[in-house]
């Protein structure tokens, strides 16, 4: 049988990179060059396409550094295949040899500018976009727009997504993850529903799904939150897709319905680590210890590995429901079963499950025990106990240790003055309060929100004029003598059908 030609070979090495097949592409290249057809522009283009489809990239590195002149094609593949900073090198190496970046390369390169944060470069390479007119091509505009999101650079994103005249799911998904990301509730809200009417396929595509159940939790938006689970049982997509379903838990619990939550974990079909440890802190969160702690012994039970993230909630749970016993267990269990070393994370859990329980001292001595430097979250968690106890003398030192790591943070200057206040000594309020002064720190202030037809209103202590609050006290006014009479008329109502 005569040797396989150069243009065989080529044929055989695309069917490979397709089917991704890393050891016979290779016999492939062991042939090429036992039959002398290297170096050969198109042969090991090829060659560079199948070890990157097949995520061999320091075999596509070393093909492409062998090739006397690389084409554009080649600089493509590698492009598209290549971390960030590599990325960034080829596109330097691409200007150098005289090509000009194309529809392909420019993409792939503000890809690498977002994942580095590049902004400077990216709105570069926007402005080369513009001027060789490539942001009709949807792929280069939604680089674009991916690339500004992720620099948190929101406006720029939304001119971009407003001028593309195409606008595939991809676009759609991105757009409404920014806004997500951004905190904008009503924004993303908006557009996740024009997304459902106006993109093509967007009913089936979920990408963007867990970002918007994430902000309807962050912002309580219940019935919001509801409508787009309903949306995905109908899709057939709540019981298959493990991330929206973790995110449906999520949000759930953060609205307060931890039942709900229960409820969407035992539906899902597919369970990862994050579901597990999503439920826990769920529970943890409203104060159901025990709860929390029959999930991760099941977790266990099943075999399914914790991780750091699982063992937060699992000591956080413990600490906000007092169970100090079974907090102090699962601590020593992370590195003597489960080989994870605590973090600096776990440690605070755990001194704020001591600080609460009363146990300040024993808390100091767990902290002398750190390996690592103590970081502001131990400190916190320690003031924190210090100010439930009134403790003067360790309230002081926690509060000096964050006043060095946490220079601008106003709330421990204002949470040692508490406890200064809550023993009597007004010498040391007026103090801290004279360094704040001359810090210009400045207390942030609470706020309540209420919703009115869809929009977030937040009133600030001193916020509301004069008038406005008279109008407002005499409402209340109204409706509590209302109340008071409708009270009034059920009482008596209930005397009379009383039976006898």
């Amino acid at each position: 049988m005569p040797p396989p030609t150069a243009g065989r070979l080529s044929g055989l090495l695309r069917r490979c990179a397709a089917a991704k097949a890393l050891s016979t592409g290779a016999q492939l290249h062991a042939q090429a060059l036992v039959g002398g057809h290297l170096p050969q522009a198109t042969l090991e283009t090829d060659l560079v396409l199948l070890y990157c489809r097949c995520a061999a990239l320091p075999c596509a590195r070393k093909v492409f550094d062998a090739m006397p002149s690389p084409a554009m094609h080649a600089y493509n593949i590698l492009l598209a295949a290549s971390p960030p900073r590599l990325a960034l090198e080829l596109l330097s190496g691409l200007l150098g040899a005289g090509f000009r970046p194309d529809r392909y390369a420019v993409p792939a390169a503000l890809r690498a500018c977002a994942e580095l944060q590049y902004q400077h470069l990216g709105a570069a390479l926007h402005r080369f976009a513009v001027q060789l007119g490539y942001l009709a091509n949807v792929v280069v505009s939604s680089a674009l727009l991916d690339m500004y999101a992720k620099a948190g650079l929101l406006v720029n994103a939304v001119r971009v997504f407003d001028e593309m005249t195409e606008r595939d799911s991809v676009v759609w998904n991105c757009m409404v993850t920014a806004y997500a990301r951004a905190g904008m509730a009503a924004e993303t809200l908006e557009l996740f529903r024009r997304a459902q009417v106006e993109a093509v396929n967007m009913v089936r595509d979920l990408r963007a799904v867990p970002s918007v159940l994430s902000i309807c939790g962050k912002e309580g938006e219940l019935m919001k939150g509801r409508e787009v689970h309903g949306r995905m049982v109908r899709c057939l997509a709540f019981d298959s897709d493990v991330p929206i379903g973790n995110a449906l838990i999520n949000m759930y619990a953060k609205c307060g319905h931890v039942d709900a939550s229960r409820a969407v974990f035992a539906g899902m079909q597919e369970r990862n680590v994050v579901s597990w440890s999503t439920l826990i802190s769920c529970f943890g969160v409203h104060g159901k210890g025990k709860e929390a702690l029959g999930v991760y012994k099941k977790m266990v039970s099943e075999r399914v590995k914790p991780n750091c993230i699982t063992f937060t909630s699992v000591l956080s749970s413990c600490s906000h429901s007092g169970l100090v016993t079974d907090g102090r267990m699962i601590f020593e269990s992370m590195s003597r079963f489960h080989g994870i070393e605590p973090t600096a994370e776990h440690y605070a859990c755990m001194v704020d499950l001591l600080g609460r329980a009363g146990a300040i001292e024993e808390a100091i001595r767990f902290i002398k025990k750190m390996p690592m430097e103590p970081c502001a979250s131990v400190w916190g968690a320690l003031l924190s106990a210090c100010a439930m106890y009134n403790n003067v003398d360790v309230g002081e030192i926690a509060a000096y240790r964050l006043f060095e790591l946490e220079q601008g943070n106003a709330s421990n200057y204002i949470t040692l003055c508490g406890i200064y206040d809550a023993v009597g000594q007004l010498d040391g309020v007026a103090g801290l309060r004279s360094r704040m002064k001359e810090l210009g720190m400045v207390k942030t202030p609470g706020c309540s929100l209420v919703v009115v037809k869809g929009r977030a209103h937040a009133f600030y202590q001193g916020s509301i004029p004069r008038y406005l609050r008279r109008q407002i006290l005499w409402i209340l006014d109204r409706l509590l003598k209302d109340m008071g009479n409708l009270e009034s008329k059920y009482e008596h109502a209930y005397q009379y059908y009383e039976p006898t």
